[in-house]
């Protein structure tokens, strides 16, 4: 069975990558795997403040998966497999296809304007080291030029 690493967040890149990955992943018989990131704080709040600046940013990200799923669910009558991770999103996301060398492909979205976005500048970068294919959805396509390709 396919699988296909998708990166959920509140981005339009994220938006664009998913729904390319749903359809690959219909068509092919595969999954999808949500991977949701929660950035580490970049401060130091006292220990309580802090812990709670945390708990709320990892809320934020299981909304984001779970809608996500639901989604998916609904399209292609599939469950994802949902992840949420704290780090560094380049180191996080490099740790889990490590740890899931099922994955098939990491399917990421560009920007639709401007830079491609830091995941794609760096995984396209490393992409002779990755055991599966990267594929880079652009930004730009409609939901309709998405489904042609996917």
């Amino acid at each position: 069975m396919r699988v296909y690493l998708s990166i959920v967040d509140e981005t339009e890149e994220a938006r664009v990558a998913l729904r390319f990955a749903a359809r690959r992943a219909a068509k092919t018989s595969g999954v999808v795997h949500l991977l949701a990131l929660v950035p580490r704080q970049s401060f130091n709040a006292f220990g309580g403040i802090q812990a709670t600046i945390e708990e709320e940013a990892r809320d934020r990200a299981e909304v984001l998966a779970n809608s996500a799923a639901g989604e998916l669910m609904y399209e292609s009558g599939k469950m994802p497999q949902i992840a949420v991770r704290v780090g560094d999103a380049k180191t996080v996301v490099s740790e889990y296809l490590a740890e899931h060398p099922e994955v098939a492909a990491l399917v990421l979205g560009t920007a639709a304007e401007g830079p491609p976005g830091p995941l794609v500048s760096h995984f396209t970068g490393q992409v002779g080291s990755l055991h599966c294919p990267l594929i880079i959805v652009p930004g730009h396509l409609s939901p309709e030029e998405i489904d042609k390709l996917s």
